[in-house]
């Protein structure tokens, strides 16, 4: 007798969520494409989003953190429960950041760039309200992850020059070897933030919550390459919704935020050179649409214009600023020759 077929990931949603809420479905969509691990309910009366990853205890520990944190601050989903291995929460909207940023003009998307930033602090001053500070795994605290997110600056010598005898790789180790201070979400790119019904920005997507030194929640913000402010009008929204209760100087804040920003910057260099191999520069209405990588030209510029300008920042990134500036200015090259073509 042949097996029975394993439900879809959609079924198994679907059997769930009409026994949690007590309704039928009326359809079901995917907001980020088939296969993610988010889809978007509608019901009689609401849409929610149900959620089913490939590793539950993610998946119990998300929604553990949007409970503790939905008791202090509104800039996030509702955990609406568990099933099993499947979370439900609120929808916070269809208007992704990440898109939005791109339609507005320049006053309006500072506008929106303080609201993403002053939510990310308002996040962090909620979990210092609850237990997570002491609970949550701790992220990038160990040797290899330190060298590895350091030494990736020797990628940067293939676009362009080699890195500079005045870099002390040992200073850049220690300075991003901290100890984890606070709650992150992790993975604040603009495409995992939301506008909903009620004009309110929130986060989603807390998969990868933990603990660090907290300005990393901000360089993944400033450090996605289809983000279109320019890295010195961050630094002023960042100052402006800086909260001085996270216990860190203003000062200190800067400088690791400027020093971690160099190296991340790298890391989405990586991956840029590294899909656009596989698949070709891609459209960037594309990327915006389905919140991929930023495999286009343009925004690799972007990404080398925010890596040359946080890495000048400090004196102990600064030797690399002369890389950025090169990978740059090759990457614009190929937007000059393909506007040529397309002339």
């Amino acid at each position: 007798m042949p097996r029975p077929k394993e439900k879809s990931a959609q079924a198994q949603i679907v059997d769930a969520a009409r026994k949690h809420f007590g309704q039928d479905i009326a359809r079901v969509s995917a907001p980020g494409g088939e296969n993610r691990s988010s889809f978007r309910l509608h019901l009689s009366d609401r849409t929610v989003i149900a959620t089913l990853r490939p590793n539950f205890r993610r998946t119990h520990l998300e929604a553990h953190v949007l409970t503790e944190l939905g008791k202090h601050c509104s800039d996030l989903p509702q955990c609406l429960g568990v099933v099993g291995e499947i979370m439900f929460q609120s929808d916070v909207g269809k208007r992704r950041l990440n898109v939005e940023i791109a339609q507005v003009d320049p006053s309006a998307q500072k506008e929106l760039a303080a609201q993403a930033v002053a939510g990310i602090f308002r996040i962090h001053g909620a979990a210092r309200q609850t237990e997570l500070n002491q609970i949550m795994p701790h992220l990038g605290n160990n040797r290899d992850w330190v060298l590895n997110f350091v030494d990736a600056v020797d990628f940067l010598q293939g676009l362009g020059g080699g890195i500079s005898d005045q870099f002390d790789r040992i200073a850049a180790y220690e300075r991003i070897d901290v100890p984890a201070q606070q709650f992150v979400k992790w993975d604040c790119r603009s495409g995992n933030a939301a506008i909903g019904r009620d004009d309110k920005l929130r986060w989603f997507d807390f998969e990868y919550a933990g603990l660090r030194h907290g300005a990393e929640d901000i360089a993944w913000l400033i450090g996605d390459e289809a983000w279109p402010l320019a890295p010195q009008d961050m630094v002023d929204v960042v100052i402006d919704a800086f909260d001085p209760t996270c216990g860190i100087a203003l000062p200190d804040y800067l400088d690791y935020l400027s020093v971690y920003l160099t190296f991340h910057a790298v890391q989405r260099l990586k991956l840029i050179s590294k899909e656009a191999k596989k698949r070709g520069w891609l459209s960037k209405d594309r990327i915006r649409r389905y919140d991929d990588a930023g495999v286009h030209p343009e925004f690799a510029a972007q990404i080398c214009r925010v890596g040359a300008y946080f890495s000048d920042q400090s004196e102990l990134t600064a030797p690399l600023t002369a890389n950025f500036l090169d990978a740059q200015q090759g990457f614009e090259a190929i937007v000059a020759q393909d506007a040529k073509r397309s002339a």
